[in-house]
Order: C-alpha cells, then structure tokens, then sequence
C-alpha cells in the first residue's frame, strides 16, 4: 500500500501578478506540510469507494501550519491541497488534488458560509478546506496504479434503420426474453490500451449495417482489487454513440487470477484477454447467440450476414483454416505427453482465430464449456504446454468442432506476427472483416508515422480525436 507522507498547500496570490512579478515568480506560494511519520494512503483516500477521508489525526496536523489569508474568502477561490506520496505511486501523472474555485461558484451556499466562521482565523481556512475535502475530491487510480486520462472521440453520426427492417427492441432487464434472431448481439471488452480500436470497430459495423438499429452492443470491461470500471468508460460509448443500444459489464480479474502464464506476447496475459470464456456467465440468459469480436478490427460489410449463419449443432462458428500444423501451437512437453496429445486424436486439425466467434450461449451453458476451457488453463498453470494466451484453450476443447464461416470474416494476421509486428498482405479472396490480430496496430503505426499500406483501410474508422486538430481534446 503507498503511503502519503506530506500534505502540500498551494494558494494563489488574492491580487494578480503583474508580468514582472511572474516572470520572477514561476510558481505560487506553497506550504509544505511534512508528516512526522508516513501514513498509509488509505488514511486519505478509500479504494472501495473511490473518494477522499480524512481523519480528526490528521486535521490536527493540518492546523500546525500556518496559512495566511483565512479570512479572505477571494483567496478560498484560489486554493488546491496536493498529496505528496511515496513510491509506487510516484510519480503520479496527475497529482490527485482539488480546486475551490468551480465549487464555491457552483455552491453560494458554501461561500456565505465563510462570513459566519466561529473558529480562530488561523484554523478556519484549514478546516474548511478539509471539510471540502472530505466531500468532494475524487481520486481515480487505474488498473496501472496512475492516473490515466481517457482519449476523447468525435461524435459519430447517427445510423437508422433501412425499409424493412424489423421494429425490435430489446433491454438487458427482460433476463428471460424469448430468443428473438432480429436483434443481433455483439460482445467486445473494452480497456484503455485497445479503446481506440473498439470505438473504430463499433463505427465499422455501424456504418455498414442495414438495421443498425437492430445492433445491441455487450461491452465488458475489467475490475481489479474489488473495483469496478469507472463511468468514464460508459461516458465515451455513450458521448461518442449517442444513439447506440449498449450494456456494460464488469469482467472480474479475480476469476482468471491463478490459471494465466506469460505469454510471448505481454498483451495475450491481460485477464481481460480471457474475457470471452466467460460470456455464457456475463450475458443475459435472454442472448442466446452472440458475436464476438476482438478490439483491433473493422467490419466492410454488413454483419447481418455473419450473425445469420447456421450452427446447426454446433457450439461455435468461425473460419477455420484446415490442414494445420498444431506442433506450433503446443510445447514438447505437451507433445510428449501421450494423455495431452491424444486429446486430438480422431479430430480435424483445424485452426481459427477466437477473435471473430459466433457462439450460441445456451448450447455453451448446457455442455459447461467455461469448466473445460478453464480445465487446459489449469493444466497450463502447472505443466506449461503453450505460448500463446487464451488461443490454445480453444483449440483443444473446439477444434475440428467448429461451424465453418467463409474467410472473408476474418481476414486476420494484418498486425503481423507476436514478435516483430511487420506489414503483412491481405489472403486471397474477397473481404468483409479486416483483423490487425499481432503485434502491429494500426492506429500506433499511423500515430507513429510508420504505417503499413493496409492501416490505411482502419484511418476512415478512427474516430480519435487528435490534439494538433481539436483544441478541446
């Protein structure tokens, strides 16, 4: 747990600076105040709750330091408290602090209240500042124990339904709804390293839908240490969709905590990478088919098509590519084992990429497939018979089980291979889902002025919203 260990002051000067006086004073006056022994941060700021506390201990700390102008309120308006905290935290690429200016505005009732002070002039600025402490400072730490501003997007358009296409509606509360194949359901997770991909990819299968109306979108995104998503999350699918039918849902780490091993790629550990094992348990029991896609794709065309394929008995359907070679996907020490080599004995030896699936709930909660995958995770955790994240699981519980979908809905590998990320081509044949699966992402490559030629398809879908063009932003 970081600790805090001082408390600093920050006050602007009640009469404004003149230029000379800014030009010799860069900064504006600060009280340190050190804490004779390191407190934890949970003295000042709960987790759980996400909001600051403050403790009598420490107030009485605060009123050793002498402040001056506590009588002024002008000088209220101009004020912010910082916490100076100690290693792992530090440095913070937001020192967590708080300005009364927006809220004495927002709150005449706070700044009357200044003129009606009982304590000594010395205390009340003090005390009144950890009053609005108490009560108003808000503190977001993310997954990476910084603080993390989210990227900001430009408003999509938006996207109606064409003639003929069905009235439908459809609301997360109705848990026991009768299956109904006119609204289409499409699952994707959403963190802040791939958020910029997920918002691409909604704007694709938006813009080249017939019934976008008809689209509700399951986005699933991590808790860590008992703490869900913050809405900053939500506030982006809904300032940049408006008009988008969306639920969220929060993934708990804590499920694959013990059954993930590194990986040859940092990103393929990520829990929420593993997301999609459990969608039988995140979605309601009234989604009885669901697509997933995976963050760093665009759909060309309209995923109605995709959406309407027939399963038949199977579980899951996706492309596969037949005649593989499985030896690259397992370690000799799986190979050696005859238990774990036979489990492809009898089988097609058929790859697919788990990033496009269509997946038919009920039959995945009737033959417990969440329990089998999570049964190689296991094995995994002790044994060590693969490289590459949450694929081989897949493979061993589906492959050669699974529905064949036509390639063109899921041209993937575009971000190259796990290690090196380099430009690759697009596979014969004709398009409806462009994959940036690999290393290579297509919206880090244009950023960094190296793009492939194929990253060129994915920039018409990016809705980011870029500092050298937004003043805003």
């Amino acid at each position: 747990m970081p600790t805090v260990k001082a408390l600093t002051i920050h006050h602007k000067m009640a009469t404004p600076l003149s230029p000379t006086q800014l030009t010799k004073r860069r900064v504006f006056p600060a009280w340190l105040l050190p804490l004779r022994h390191p407190l934890p941060l949970s003295s000042f700021y709960s987790l759980e709750r996400n909001e600051c506390k403050i403790n009598q201990s420490i107030i009485s700390l605060l009123f050793q330091t002498p402040f001056p102008g506590a009588h002024n309120t002008k000088a209220l308006q101009n004020t912010k408290i910082t916490l100076s905290l100690k290693h792992p935290f530090s440095p913070l690429q937001a020192a967590p602090h708080f300005t009364l200016h927006s809220l004495i505005s927002n709150s005449p009732s706070h700044s009357n209240s200044l003129h009606h002070q009982t304590m000594p002039p010395d205390h009340g600025l003090l005390y009144f500042l950890l009053i609005v402490l108490v009560l108003t400072v808000t503190v977001k730490f993310p997954a990476t124990s910084a603080a993390v501003e989210l990227p900001k997007f430009r408003e999509a358009p938006a996207f109606r339904n064409g003639r003929g296409c069905p009235r439908t509606a459809w609301s997360s509360l109705d848990q026991h709804s009768h299956y109904n194949p006119s609204i289409i359901h499409i699952a994707m997770t959403l963190d802040t390293t791939y958020l910029r991909g997920s918002i691409a990819g909604v704007f694709s299968v938006l813009q080249h839908a017939t019934c976008p109306e008809n689209i509700v979108f399951h986005f699933i995104a991590a808790s860590h240490h008992n703490r869900r998503p913050s809405d900053l999350l939500r506030h982006v699918i809904t300032s940049t969709f408006p008009y988008l039918t969306f639920h969220l849902y929060h993934f708990d780490s804590n499920l694959v905590k013990g059954k993930i091993s590194y990986s040859v790629r940092r990103a393929l550990d990520q829990p929420l990478n593993y997301a999609r094992i459990y969608l039988a348990d995140l979605l309601p029991s009234g989604v009885r088919r669901i697509i997933y896609f995976d963050s760093d794709l665009i759909v060309v065309d309209d995923v109605e098509k995709l959406w309407s394929i027939n399963l038949g008995r199977r579980v899951l359907g996706a492309p596969e590519y037949c005649h593989a070679n499985f030896t690259n996907y397992f370690t000799p020490k799986f190979w050696s084992n005859a238990a774990f080599a036979a489990s492809f004995k009898g089988r097609r030896a058929c790859y697919f990429n788990t990033g496009v699936m269509v997946i038919d709930l009920w039959k995945w909660r009737e033959g417990k497939y969440t329990e089998k995958l999570e049964h190689w995770m296991r094995v995994q955790k002790r044994c060590r018979i693969y490289e590459l994240g949450s694929l081989p699981p897949f493979l061993l519980v589906f492959a050669g089980d699974v529905e064949g979908v036509e390639h063109r809905w899921n041209q993937h590998g575009l971000g190259g291979d796990n290690l090196e990320g380099l430009c690759r081509d697009l596979h014969p044949g004709p398009v409806s889902l462009l994959h940036w699966s690999g290393k290579g992402k297509p919206w880090l490559r244009l950023d960094s002025k190296r793009p492939c030629p194929l990253d060129s398809l994915w920039a018409p879908y990016d809705l980011y919203r870029h500092s050298s063009l937004f003043s805003d932003s």
